[in-house]
């Protein structure tokens, strides 16, 4: 079994249908869940040309979640079922 990582993008104020259609799909795949992760809020980014803040919007990381697959085509499909509001990423962690 392989780890991934989703990272969810979109900021939308949490509504109750938004919060139970996550709460189903968590339920869903209990199983593959590593980490349930958390949400993220205000963040700056750090480069070389100074920092920046980093405020919620469409396209913001959100929050994460680390789920174990066979593959990365097996995580994609856990992933597709995800009530994500902008979209999500999947990454195999090493």
């Amino acid at each position: 079994m392989k780890k991934f990582v989703l990272l969810h993008y979109g900021f939308e104020k949490p509504t109750p249908e938004i919060m139970a259609a996550w709460g189903k799909w968590f339920e869903a795949i209990k199983v593959h869940i590593a980490d349930m992760g958390g949400h993220f809020s205000r963040g700056r980014e750090i480069s070389k040309a100074g920092t920046k803040d980093l405020p919620l919007a469409s396209d913001s990381i959100t929050g994460f979640t680390i789920i174990n697959a066979e593959s990365l085509d097996d995580a994609e499909k856990m992933a597709q079922a995800n009530p994500f509001i902008s979209s999500i990423r999947v990454y195999e962690m090493r």
